[in-house]
């Protein structure tokens, strides 16, 4: 080795030592007593039917059931390219099902769908209908979609999700996929 080499091998091993020692005393920490705090109480709030309201969802196995059967349905069909999504009425996704080739637009077209039928508890094909003139209107919501494919999911009368197709080449089919979808669990979901 050179001596140029040496000087520069004895600077980078004493650089590397001091950083380190300056690492070491930095993450010195000197012992902090631990106490345990006492749990809050102050947002606690009773459950009761005037404070708390009670909320039917889908299982996941009739979630899970239901998109098999729409995207079953589909492919009976020869429609394998679609997307069946179940939300919640809040638009969260409880259930998910691409299909083989189903394109990336046909997941959120589906997803829009649900929503859009949980959020009126209408079919989307109905609500679609609904949708006239050139000025704003409810198809202007953020997140919905106003094409048929969209099927509500209710329990006694009320609307707690929905399930949609997208991707078929006709809204009607999508919903003809959606509404098998709703019919496998329709038993299960009362």
């Amino acid at each position: 080795m050179k001596k140029s080499t040496k000087i520069y091998a004895t600077a980078a091993a004493g650089a590397l030592l001091l950083t380190g020692a300056a690492t070491v005393a930095a993450n010195a920490v000197a012992p902090v007593a631990v106490t345990a705090a006492k749990p809050s109480t102050a947002g606690d709030v009773q459950p009761a039917p005037e404070t708390v309201v009670s909320q039917n969802r889908i299982t996941v196995g009739a979630s899970s059931q239901a998109v098999n059967a729409a995207l079953a349905k589909c492919q009976a069909d020869k429609l394998p390219f679609v997307t069946v999504a179940l939300v919640d009425r809040f638009g969260t996704v409880q259930a998910l099902l691409r299909g083989d080739n189903a394109a990336e637009h046909t997941i959120e077209a589906a997803k829009q769908k649900a929503y859009t039928a949980a959020a009126f508890g209408a079919p989307t094909s109905e609500l679609a209908k609904r949708i006239n003139g050139n000025g704003p209107s409810i198809a202007d919501l953020p997140g919905t979609l106003f094409l048929p494919g969209g099927v509500p999911l209710k329990v006694n009368g009320v609307s707690v999700a929905g399930i949609g197709v997208g991707g078929a080449p006709d809204g009607m089919l999508d919903e003809s996929c959606a509404t098998a979808g709703a019919e496998a669990i329709a038993g299960t979901a009362k």
